[in-house]
């Protein structure tokens, strides 16, 4: 039987070449590796550690039997909470009206990429998806180049001589703090400063605070009250609730910004149409928060500080430079210190580095060049999520909110996070 094959490949070509997500192509390899029986710790995809609080799951079992479309800018509920909690928490206060409710922070990225016509501004290094986002809807991307002494956050003289090239050109400043890949975060200087600058240069920030209910010490300095005209805040569920598969995020938007707002409803009308009615639904009691979920971020936030701080010891001791973090769980080593030696094994980018520690020690971690770095520094993100954070959860309540944990708890409670970075350790001691 005559077969028949197709001649012609039709790609947008915003999308040719364009690869999967580094983060779930890491998750999706080192699965495969273990299913081929290989003891491979995974550091490559950040998902929060710890279950969704139990008062949030019976809250998504009661409104399982919920079926209809809900509008598109969220439940009306839903934005109610999310109004009174960005107040509460954030000093945000806006109307119900200015919250938009998605399928994920990730999905109304996209669309707000989508729908603003202009520049937009990335810092080097950031989360993996933004660059690849405006890649695909055509827009032209500005790197910001950081430095380890900053935090890994550009200098807002930096972005300053940016955007005096041409102060008429609409441009979006996208700010994630605490941050993805490094965990670090902006200091108030730091904010003031890039507040000044969207206002002298009528620049739009994209306030992405997905990490700020992690900050290590519970206190978060927002940006969006400081601009309550140029700053949109964006959040959701799936870093402080652990509730990343629930796929559900959060914009607030500015008043002035309607236009902007509408727009990307809009098109959400013809993309996405709602989120999740069950999911939003519980989501309500999540931003409602209450004495419950108090307790859970601060034991939280105190295992996460506990993992961390014991990560940056172990990777100072190979002589790595790591930028503190601040809340988030991962840490952003720069092992530049082992150039030579590096060399030496054929080793000169950071994803020569991560793929040598992949099949050498079986640990999964990402290359700093996914995330903006240039590919010959060798910069590594690894997420330290590899632990059962409920079992770490219960060892922090039985200990008490008052009393410290012990020194050694992140290495018995997370103990393949400790395993893969003494494996890291032991690999770096062994270099000629």
């Amino acid at each position: 039987m005559e077969t028949h094959s197709l001649h012609g490949v039709h790609l947008t070509p915003n999308v040719r070449g364009l690869a999967p997500s580094a983060t779930i192509a890491i998750a999706d390899r080192a699965r495969s590796l273990r299913a081929e029986g290989r003891d491979v710790i995974g550091l490559g995809l950040g998902q929060s550690p710890f279950p969704v609080p139990e008062c949030v799951v019976e809250a998504l079992r009661l409104h399982a039997h919920e079926k209809d479309y809900l509008p598109v800018q969220g439940l009306p509920a839903l934005r109610e909470a999310v109004a009174e909690h960005h107040c509460r928490t954030f000093g945000i206060c806006p109307s119900p009206e200015q919250v938009l409710v998605g399928p994920g922070s990730k999905e109304l990225m996209f669309l707000l990429q989508l729908c603003y016509d202009g520049d937009i501004l990335i810092p080097s290094p950031s989360w993996v998806s933004y660059a690849p986002q405006a890649r695909i809807v055509g827009r032209h991307i500005v790197r910001v180049d950081t430095r380890f002494e900053d935090g890994w956050f550009p200098r807002p003289e930096a972005v300053e001589a940016i955007l005096r090239r041409d102060p008429s050109r609409p441009r979006l400043l996208i700010l994630n703090y605490p941050g993805n890949p490094t965990g670090t975060t902006l200091e108030a200087d730091a904010l003031d400063a890039f507040a000044d600058l969207a206002e002298r240069y009528d620049l739009l920030i994209l306030s992405d605070e997905i990490y700020g209910k992690t900050e290590f010490d519970g206190r978060h300095d927002s940006i969006v009250p400081r601009i309550p005209h140029r700053a949109i805040f964006s959040g959701g569920l799936s870093k402080w609730c652990g509730a990343g598969g629930w796929r559900l995020g959060v914009f607030v938007f500015p008043p002035a910004l309607r236009w902007l707002q509408d727009a990307m409803a809009a098109v959400g009308t013809e993309t996405f149409t709602s989120t999740s009615a069950p999911i939003q639904h519980a989501a309500v009691r999540a931003f409602r928060e209450g004495p419950e979920i108090d307790a859970y971020l601060l034991h939280g936030r105190r295992i996460l500080r506990a993992v961390v701080s014991g990560a940056v010891r172990t990777l100072e001791a190979t002589g790595a430079r790591v930028a503190h973090p601040r809340g988030a769980f991962y840490v952003f080593p720069d092992f530049g210190a082992h150039a030579e030696r590096l060399r030496r094994r054929g080793v000169t980018t950071s994803a020569q580095l991560c793929e040598r520690l992949l099949e050498e020690t079986n640990v999964a971690a990402l290359p700093g060049s996914e995330f903006g770095r240039p590919a010959r520094e060798l910069t590594v993100r690894m997420a330290l999520v590899d632990f059962d954070g409920a079992r770490a959860l219960e060892a922090s309540r039985a200990i008490g909110p008052d009393a410290p944990l012990p020194d050694d708890f992140a290495e018995r409670l997370a103990p393949r996070v400790h395993e893969a970075l003494a494996r890291i350790r032991a690999w770096f001691d062994a270099l000629e």
